[in-house]
């Protein structure tokens, strides 16, 4: 790969992981790894050097903050059949935009992603791409059919670290039994989707009737209707997350749950945890940004709904003391048409981070160190991806470079992303991502976009 084998130190720099928070040090990058972290007297005497004594090239971060990439565990790329929306190279560019080095994509696209070799497929366009490491997803039941499973006989972990029906519930409990008994065979992260698919489908007609208020222009009534579907969706995925947790506890299986959003959820989901059985779970940052209320516009549907204040700071309070392990975006991008017609979700990607830092960090005090596992040294333990999420020697060289004090305004057009709609769309957020490193290439620079 271009520029791998290239030797960098970055310096002048805030390093911020899990288990770092200092100003006094400096990266050097060799072979696309962290060679070592180099001291103020060293960086010194290379940057006075011009680094060409040691052939290295130089990268001023100027003050800013420099962490590991984050990897997320949920987003959709669209890609096979549903490109229009999002495609791997688009998708791609939007996590380097994000200061994402690492995603796992889900397997709703079309057709289905139900083989370890359509996962490989993808996996491979995504490094020649080679803007960050792509894990494709393979569904639990074979094109979501709810019923086949014979196509996880043949998975590897290594390859497909998790299978999840994502967009959809496995209906039978039956079949998720065995569903989860195989994967806890292989060791396989089973990620639910937790959502009673009648209840959903009961919600489903009160969607659309307040999506035609909506066009009418009767925003009360279209609220009203929206907040009836929302309670059934509360409890859908209420009753989902409980039967699930249950099934794993019997077949002993990793579980991890995709965007909770509900306090229920968290309290069943941390009871479990501390009674020992192998739990995570992941919150996304429109669900710790934003609440369902007074919020009935068309380009704010997502699922699960955005919820009420209370579930709000839940979620917070679970990503600050660790109860919820990970920030994932649930990148979800649509096209216009998509949108109005109702599709729920929408891009997240390139503001992941700053609404992260904002409602975590400026708003509840969060340390950075621990905004940092939640996106980056989590996540990679769950994979078991020991070489990455942290900086320290041996880990690759994904890194993001972030500006702490820049101010920006959310304009979906400017988006990498195909998606161009986010429901922070006008916002001002703080929190800038001005170059991401992947291997030690740097595959985003903001002042060059």
């Amino acid at each position: 790969m271009e520029n791998i084998g290239r030797k960098i130190l970055i310096y002048n720099a805030r390093l911020v992981d899990e288990l770092t928070d200092r100003d006094d040090l400096a990266i050097l990058v060799s072979g696309g790894k962290i060679e070592k972290l180099v001291d103020r007297q060293e960086t010194s005497a290379l940057v006075a050097s011009g680094g060409s004594k040691a052939g290295l090239e130089l990268f001023d971060a100027h003050g800013q903050a420099v962490m590991p990439a984050f990897i997320d565990m949920h987003a959709h790329f669209r890609d096979p059949g549903l490109t229009q929306k999002e495609d791997l190279e688009s998708g791609s560019k939007a996590a380097a935009a994000g200061g994402f080095g690492t995603l796992v994509l889900m397997p709703n696209t079309s057709p289905v992603v139900s083989s370890q070799e359509a996962a490989l497929a993808n996996d491979k366009r995504g490094r020649e791409i080679g803007l960050a490491e792509l894990f494709q997803s393979v569904s639990i039941t074979q094109g979501f059919d709810g019923k086949t499973l014979s196509h996880l006989e043949c998975l590897d972990r290594t390859v497909v670290p998790l299978i999840t029906e994502d967009g959809h519930e496995v209906q039978d409990s039956s079949v998720m039994y065995e569903a989860m008994k195989m994967a806890a065979k292989k060791k396989i992260i089973v990620s639910c989707h937790c959502e009673d698919p009648f209840l959903a489908e009961a919600a489903r007609p009160l969607r659309k009737a307040a999506l035609e208020k909506l066009s009418a222009g009767e925003k009360e009534e279209a609220a009203r209707l929206l907040a009836k579907a929302d309670e059934l969706l509360r409890l859908a995925e209420d009753v989902a997350t409980d039967r699930n947790i249950r099934l794993a506890a019997a077949t002993g299986c990793h579980l991890h749950l995709c965007h909770v959003s509900t306090a229920h959820c968290l309290e069943s989901a941390v009871r479990a945890k501390k009674a020992g059985q192998e739990l995570s779970l992941e919150v996304t940052p429109h669900h710790i940004g934003l609440t369902g209320v007074g919020m009935p516009g068309i380009f704010n549907i997502v699922n699960p709904p955005l919820r009420a204040e209370e579930d709000r700071q839940a979620l917070i309070e679970a990503l600050i003391s660790g109860d919820a392990d990970v920030v994932a975006t649930d990148h979800a991008p649509h096209t216009e048409q998509d949108k109005k017609n109702g599709s729920p979700g929408f891009s997240g990607l390139e503001t992941a981070f700053a609404v992260c830092y904002k409602n975590l960090v400026l708003d509840k005090g969060m340390r950075m160190k621990a905004l940092s596992s939640r996106m980056s040294a989590s996540p990679a333990r769950l994979l078991s991806l020991a070489d990455r999420g942290l900086l320290k020697p041996g880990c690759r060289a994904d890194l993001a470079v972030v500006d702490l004090a820049q101010s920006w305004t959310v304009q979906g057009r400017d988006f990498q992303s195909k998606g161009k709609f986010s429901p922070w769309e006008g916002s001002e957020l703080t929190g800038k991502i001005s170059a991401t490193f992947h291997e030690g290439r740097k595959v985003f620079d903001l002042d060059n976009i």
